[in-house]
């Protein structure tokens, strides 16, 4: 028996933390990786023609020897992000870029740069080991995983650590992701597993949970107040799927934005009561590509009102270019535009009249600190937020899983079993989720 097939045998017959601890660790595991000689492969391609399935490879790497301040964990199931169809995709920019920089910053950062990038920002599994700094984590803690990497020694870290000077996203701009068997991870990334999910619906959440948490509640962007209504892009989507949900839970008005009859009924099974279906009403906020029109603007303002009697106070704005004119217009007078991405480009363009006249304000937010992420974590075990998980993959699968991302095919989140043999397991409080409602927890695999 392989040390990796001892490890998952050993967690799946409910072993002590001592005898994980006392296990030993393979040389050597599977994961998913990008390669460093391949970062030409996609020159003069179109990005919706690039493939994950050809770049993302899946193979034994050598298992890294751990920092004082870090964990080993046993990954049981993972999941895809935007961040890993653009590392595998060599797009906005390649990311070995960021391997090399945190390789020059220390000893243990030299690790990271290798001539292959192990990706993945979200998982959940079993703690195998600690490093000699580590004091509230030990072997066999059953954990997810938030992707915000820092050094809690540099200062810059210690008011919000997103705002940390070397602040970065595990697996994305860090090597030993969370797409293989083990990961290496800093012990201030771990969280404790919600108790009534299963190890795939505790892995969809950490990075787009703890994004739309940060984004709606927190002081440092949205804090939303009760009576406030919010404006939701793609509202059934990784991220505006728990926006709307922390809307909801906060007082909030969520008006959500799909696009399809389908991703407007999923939204109303989720308490929604106020959807557009934007292909249904053909909003063209582009004339061409330099030119946008006003015009739509307002209709998109009017249909605003039309649903709920006033102007949005606040915008979960993520689509980036095709979309920011018209929200910094549709934002009430005084009200904020969060923004945390720009998927349908960076080049941003909207009327600054709009803007400035009125006292609106642009808010940038970027993934989450520790206390945040804990918090939106608290939201999952606590039952008042739920998984948007919608469809799995093995860990063989991660290039098709990738594509299905990068080609918008999947709602809510997608995940990846990796040391998990099948789905289903990890469940270790069974009469909880009973309590917070099968319906609920497993609504996007259902409907989506």
């Amino acid at each position: 028996m392989s040390s990796t097939d001892a490890i998952l045998e050993a967690i799946q017959s409910g072993a002590s933390g001592d005898d994980l601890a006392n296990l030993p660790l393979p040389e050597s595991y599977r994961a998913a990786f990008v390669k460093a000689d391949e970062q030409e492969m996609w020159e003069g391609v179109e990005s919706w023609d690039k493939d994950p399935r050809q770049s993302l490879h899946v193979d034994e790497v050598p298992l890294p020897e751990i920092a004082p301040d870090e964990a080993v964990v046993a990954v049981m199931a993972s999941a895809i992000n935007f961040n890993t169809v653009w590392t595998s995709i060599f797009e906005p920019l390649s990311t070995f870029g960021f391997l090399k920089r945190l390789g020059k910053e220390s000893v243990w950062g030299a690790r990271h740069d290798l001539p292959y990038h192990i990706v993945g920002s979200d998982a959940s599994g079993v703690v195998l080991r600690t490093g000699s700094a580590v004091r509230n984590w030990k072997p066999g803690d059953r954990v997810t995983i938030h992707c915000n990497h820092v050094d809690d020694q540099d200062p810059t870290a210690h008011d919000d650590s997103m705002l940390a000077a070397n602040q970065r996203i595990w697996g994305f701009e860090t090597n030993f992701g969370g797409l293989a068997d083990l990961t290496v991870v800093k012990a201030n990334q771990l969280m404790p597993k919600p108790a009534h999910l299963t190890w795939e619906e505790a892995a969809c959440n950490a990075l787009c949970n703890s994004t739309s948490y940060r984004m709606i509640v927190s002081k440092h962007a949205g804090d939303m107040r009760q009576g406030e209504a919010v404006l939701v892009w793609g509202a059934t989507g990784g991220i505006g799927g728990y926006g709307v949900q922390y809307v909801l839970n906060g007082g909030g008005i969520p008006v959500g934005v799909v696009s399809s009859p389908e991703r407007a009924e999923l939204l109303h099974a989720m308490g929604v009561e106020h959807v557009i279906d934007r292909r249904e009403k053909g909003y063209k906020f582009w004339k061409d590509e330099h030119t946008q029109d006003e015009s739509e603007w307002r209709r998109l303002g009017k249909d605003i009102r039309s649903l709920i009697g006033k102007d949005v106070e606040m915008v979960f704005e993520h689509p980036g270019r095709q979309t920011f004119g018209a929200s910094v217009f549709v934002t009430a007078r005084a009200g904020r535009i969060i923004t945390c991405a720009a998927t349908s480009g960076y080049m941003i363009e909207y009327d600054n009249r709009h803007l400035w006249m009125k006292l609106k304000r642009i808010i940038s937010s970027h993934f989450a600190n520790y206390a945040e992420a804990w918090a939106a974590n608290q939201a999952l075990i606590d039952g008042s937020v739920v998984p948007l998980l919608s469809k799995v993959y093995e860990l063989e699968q991660t290039g098709e899983a990738a594509l299905s991302v990068h080609h918008n095919e999947a709602e809510g989140k997608v995940g990846v079993l990796c040391m998990a043999p099948t789905e289903g397991l990890g469940i270790d409080d069974p009469e909880f989720r009973d309590k917070v409602g099968e319906d609920r927890i497993t609504l996007f695999r259902r409907m989506a």
